[in-house]
């Protein structure tokens, strides 16, 4: 018998959440094959079975809380053998006349119709709010062409069925609100279970918030040259390096140059010490289906604006399809957080702890700009700012920082000398 345990994870992950499990007690699985879906405090995790067999024994619900190394079920190695034994016994023991043939066709269809079900392929993000919602995957349809069901499928699938239920459904939910004296039935409320991602999130905001003496300066970026720059190669980039030429790999090569100046903005503290990083490993933060995430571009410093920003496009949709590893999460010596893309004018973006100093981006926007004592044109101009902890950087340094940023970006050719 073999004991499934949860693995190591990771140096900062000790305990995850059971989000479901793949394969039900008496179904049998191949060495490889997905057993459960964890939810970690960064990803979701699929464990796969290290021995064929017949899964035995589940000792933990979807829901529960497991810790790295617990035991959560067991592997009946011998299950296979066993289950192929009660099967011929079954064929012995079966009529020869015509039922023999009827039982024949339906035990024909039924591993059919299993096959089909561990055929389903969904995202975790998929997985999970099917979960969420009472809703088989087997009864979602897709237009993928691989037949991958997604998280919008899935939100399609919930739409439909609860429309034409919502009158009757309605009666069955309003026993459970009465029971809760907070809630009045008169203003009607939807109960949603945080996820172990977003509560861990959350506690981490406010972590560091409470121990970081966190301020935010501001400036802005006349655009104008990095915009006419892209006008004028992203044609030429998109056909020798097979990715398109973004704003990133600009900003990100800004923040690396300004790095190297100002080492203090690259730090982390520990206890009394200041730990000076002599790597730039930049997170970007990007808006996944279950909250913010932070992927790192590695040794940015080393990479063209190519790899950054094919690196950046393939991090990003791996967020988009909850596929990130622990991996592409951990470590970061320094975050970029771009608000623009959603719209936003201007913001205070709160620092990624343990990192010291993080860039927020912000939109585009034409505003009418002084040239000169006689001169007006309108500019795209876009804010950025700075939030650092101020128990090791100055002001000075931090605003000396963000202008230098200002400075390449104003001037881009200034970023092939400084890189």
């Amino acid at each position: 018998m073999a004991e499934i345990k949860v693995p190591e994870l990771a140096e900062s992950i000790s305990e995850g959440t059971i989000a479901q499990w793949l394969k039900q007690p008496g179904d049998f699985v191949e060495q490889g094959e997905y057993l459960l879906e964890l939810e970690t405090d960064k990803v979701n995790v699929e464990l796969t079975a290290e021995q064929s067999g017949v899964l035995k024994e589940v000792r933990k619900d979807a829901g529960d809380t497991v810790e790295v190394g617990e035991i959560i079920g067991t592997i009946d190695e011998e299950g296979k053998e066993t289950s192929a034994t009660h099967d011929k016994e079954l064929e012995e023991k079966a009529p020869q006349e015509e039922p023999k043939a009827e039982m024949k066709e339906v035990r024909d269809e039924a591993p059919q119709e299993e096959d089909k079900k561990s055929r389903t392929i969904a995202s975790p993000a998929a997985r999970k709010l099917a979960r969420e919602k009472g809703i088989s995957l087997d009864s979602i349809s897709t237009s993928d062409p691989l037949g991958r069901i997604r998280k919008h499928d899935v939100a399609a699938a919930s739409e439909q069925k609860s429309a034409p239920a919502q009158a009757k459904a309605e009666p069955t939910k309003q026993p459970a609100q009465q029971a809760k004296p907070a809630d009045d039935p008169a203003k009607p409320v939807e109960r949603i279970r945080m996820s172990r991602r977003r509560q861990t999130i959350a506690n981490r905001l406010v972590e560091v918030q409470q121990t970081a003496a966190m301020l935010t300066t501001f400036n802005e970026v006349d655009m104008t040259a990095v915009m006419d720059l892209r006008k004028r190669r992203k044609d030429r980039f998109f056909e020798q390096h097979d990715v398109r030429l973004g704003f990133m790999s600009f900003f990100t090569k800004a923040v690396v140059a300004a790095l190297k100046k100002y080492p203090l903005v690259n730090a982390e503290i520990q206890g009394d010490e200041i730990v000076l990083k002599k790597f730039y490993d930049i997170g970007i933060a990007v808006a996944a289906p279950d909250g913010l995430v932070v992927p790192v571009v590695r040794d940015a410093d080393r990479k063209t604006f190519a790899q950054i920003e094919g690196e950046i496009a393939e991090l990003a949709n791996k967020a988009k399809d909850n596929k990130l590893s622990l991996k592409d999460l951990q470590g970061g010596s320094f975050t970029i957080t771009n608000g623009g893309v959603f719209g936003s004018l201007m913001s205070t973006p709160i620092l990624n702890g343990p990192q010291v100093g993080i860039l927020g981006m912000h939109k585009i926007q034409l505003r009418p700009v002084a040239i000169d004592a006689e001169r007006m044109e309108n500019r795209p101009m876009m804010y950025i700012a700075l939030s650092y902890d101020h128990r090791i950087i100055d002001g000075k340094d931090a605003v000396s920082y963000l202008a230098m940023i200002k400075d390449l970006l104003e001037d881009p050719e200034q970023l092939l000398l400084e890189g």
